[in-house]
């Protein structure tokens, strides 16, 4: 028995929470895991796993080699990768997530400029609105829009973005424009749902902060259709500065409300610490960094000049 594949394999079973999705995250029939775990047991003399109605979890005699286990795979790992020069020149696999259209947008753009300048560097661009768990994941790098829980993870924040509410010229042209949150009960709007429905709209800041029930017209589970619908006059729509800035940049969208805005929302690059940072960590980092922060500023530029030209709203 391969007591590394076999602590490897027992590992993913709990990150998994099943002997499939090991057998998915490794790539090897599900009898070999079984198996693995199995005869790791009969090695160990004791039942390391037990299966809930839920999921995998430890024995108590499980948890202690598990998290051994994890330390031992870890240790490995970061010999093979100094062995292998990872820690002499950017080399190797990145494991990156980020929101949606934000990564689509703007982190996938930057990525392609990274992998022409590093040739022996791959990156593995995983796009998710859905909060990663980096460790759990062995994700390297983050982009995480909102404000951060108190963990040890290593943060830098590059910029922010914030909510905008918009309408298209047309739609605008046809529908005077709500001077305040509550005359959106006056409006067709479009919402950004899926099967829960999502229609308090907030606005305001501090004591000011309240919820406006919305009426849509339109409802949709992607960002890139609130987008669309607003552009062809179906409504008033909310979406990230991030979504908006091309449409309002062209004149194909107006953003209205703009001083009953909630708090802008900081936008941080996170990563676990590491005692030794692998060098295509470090090189991903200075690359993204710069890159990150001035389309972020771009952004912002975007709505800060149209409140200094006092716009609509």
């Amino acid at each position: 028995m391969d007591r590394f594949e076999a602590m490897r394999t027992l590992v993913a079973a709990i990150d998994g929470g099943s002997l499939s999705a090991a057998s998915r995250a490794l790539g090897i029939p599900l009898a070999t895991v079984s198996r693995r775990v199995s005869d790791l047991e009969a090695r160990l003399g004791t039942r390391l796993v037990v299966r809930t109605s839920r999921r995998l979890i430890p024995t108590e005699e499980g948890a202690p080699f598990l998290a051994t286990a994890r330390r031992i795979l870890e240790d490995l790992g970061e010999a093979e990768r100094a062995a292998s020069g990872e820690y002499r020149a950017p080399r190797g696999e990145l494991l990156v997530t980020a929101p949606i259209m934000f990564g689509k947008l703007h982190v996938a753009p930057i990525v392609h400029d990274f992998l022409a300048i590093y040739p022996d560097v791959t990156v593995r661009l995983v796009l998710s609105d859905a909060v990663v768990d980096l460790v759990e994941n062995h994700v390297d790098v983050a982009v995480r829009i909102g404000n951060l829980p108190d963990s040890s993870l290593i943060a830098r924040r590059v910029g922010q973005v914030r909510w905008v509410v918009c309408a298209s010229p047309d739609y605008l042209a046809r529908h005077a424009a709500p001077e305040k949150p509550s005359d959106l009960s006056g409006h067709a709007c479009i919402a950004f749902e899926g099967l829960q429905t999502y229609r308090q709209w907030p606005f305001g800041i501090g004591g000011d902060a309240a919820s406006i029930a919305i009426r849509p017209r339109f409802s949709i589970n992607t960002a890139d259709g609130v987008i669309d619908g607003a552009i062809k006059g179906l409504g008033v729509a909310r979406i990230m500065s991030y979504q908006a800035s091309v449409g309002v940049s062209e004149g194909r969208l107006v953003p209205i409300l703009e001083s009953d805005s909630p708090a802008p929302i900081p936008v941080h690059l996170v990563h676990s610490a590491q005692a030794l940072q692998p060098l295509k960590l470090r090189a991903f980092m200075d690359f993204m960094i710069p890159r990150i922060e001035r389309v972020l500023t771009r952004i912002d530029q975007v709505f800060d000049r149209r409140h200094a030209e006092g716009r609509v709203g």
